[in-house]
């Protein structure tokens, strides 16, 4: 007998289970977004649009698997998994490219993304439903797919799903060493969760697992990073 509904796995997951769970969020939303540019050059907008929205989505999936890695309570862990199963909470960075353009260069910068009453995720999602159903909307108007979304909105979809594909896989040390800085200070003061992501940053650069030189994440933290804006 088939099952009506798969189980959804609610509990903590050990850092190799996490960096697996990342992984397979990043091979998904590279097909995910290969498919969506494959549809956009046969021009066939609507369904590219839904791809690439379902990729942003996908991408969304790391930063939660990050938060759930160092929660501390069973109220969280099951708060991290609503979030991972939420449409609207994993698009909520597809605003990011715009953000850029308007001067965006610090982490500080970035908060709009996560403003609770900010519709954005909402509209992303509205525009994924209308990519892929035709429906009875406003004052009993019939939205049909290819009559909504055109040529200029999904390409930029597509090329932000492409942006937000992650160009490396995680492993579990990085997830060790995430949880030895980020964990002790998580939802706490933001000047410590500063200085843990700044340190985590460096362990990993000792570990191998980013680039030698000058620390990337407390320049983005405390200065912000030149953006070619021309090329987001």
């Amino acid at each position: 007998m088939v099952k009506k509904k798969l189980d959804q796995y609610r509990g903590k997951l050990s850092p190799a289970q996490i960096s697996q769970g990342m992984n397979a969020a990043i091979s998904n939303a590279k097909r995910l977004a290969d498919d969506a540019e494959l549809l956009l050059k046969e021009r066939r907008f609507p369904s590219a649009a839904s791809l690439a929205v379902l990729s942003i989505e996908e991408s969304g999936k790391l930063s939660i698997l990050r938060q759930l890695a160092v929660v501390q309570n069973d109220k969280q862990v099951i708060d991290s998994w609503r979030q991972y199963r939420s449409h609207t909470k994993k698009n909520v960075a597809w605003i990011l490219p715009d953000l850029v353009k308007g001067g965006s260069r610090k982490l500080d910068d970035l908060k709009p993304i996560f403003d609770e009453s900010s519709d954005h995720p909402y509209v992303l999602d509205h525009i994924k439903q209308i990519g892929f159903y035709t429906d009875c909307l406003g004052k009993a108007h019939w939205s049909v797919p290819d009559e909504v979304i055109d040529e200029k909105l999904a390409g930029m979809l597509v090329a932000v799903a492409k942006l937000f594909v992650s160009k490396k896989e995680v492993t579990e040390k990085e997830m060790e060493l995430w949880i030895k800085h980020v964990g002790p200070v998580w939802m706490k003061n933001m000047e410590w969760m500063k200085h843990a992501l700044e340190n985590w940053y460096q362990d990993m650069q000792k570990s191998g697992l980013a680039p030698e030189g000058s620390n990337a994440m407390q320049e983005f933290i405390r200065k912000g990073i030149d953006i070619d804006t021309d090329k987001t």
